[in-house]
């Protein structure tokens, strides 16, 4: 099983709209936001993913009655654990406890945002994965990862 992963989207509505044209090309089964969506509008773009979709709230999500109402109640205060495809997924918006959770043992995929760094390397038996910024305003790079949950691999892919 594909999925994709995105977070710090900051209100890049081509960089968001770019992203929702490569999880589609791809074929991700379920799309993944680590938070700081930051305006409600970015559901825009994302409404037109063909599959499910995950979220959590990041540090500057301000607005989260109309977040939660535009995501059909999809987006969820961190931690926020799912499994998908037999595999146990831990999802964060900040990174002080990301090693600890990958060291646990309780996960297989640690995700996490904030630092608008990209960061996908394997701590254990866990693959923990930062996509980066989409929102490309830090740093300059819009990025996004897409995972292979069967491999426990993942690829990071400029926007």
């Amino acid at each position: 099983m594909l999925i994709g992963i995105m977070s710090d989207t900051h209100d890049h509505m081509p960089a968001i709209r770019k992203a929702v044209e490569i999880f589609t090309e791809r074929k991700v089964a379920h799309v993944i936001h680590a938070g700081d969506f930051t305006s409600p509008f970015t559901f825009r773009a994302l409404k037109h993913l063909p599959c499910d979709f995950t979220g959590i709230y990041g540090n500057n999500d301000g607005e989260r009655v109309l977040l939660q109402k535009l995501s059909h109640e999809r987006i969820f205060t961190q931690p926020y654990i799912l499994e998908l495809s037999g595999r146990k997924v831990v999802i964060m918006h900040e990174h002080q406890v990301v090693d600890a959770l990958a060291d646990s043992g309780h996960f297989d995929l640690v995700v996490y945002g904030h630092t608008h760094e990209p960061d996908i390397r394997k701590r254990g038996t866990a693959l923990i994965v930062n996509p980066g910024e989409l929102g490309g305003w830090l740093y300059g790079r819009s990025t996004v990862a897409i995972a292979d949950l069967e491999a426990l691999s993942a690829e990071l892919i400029e926007l």
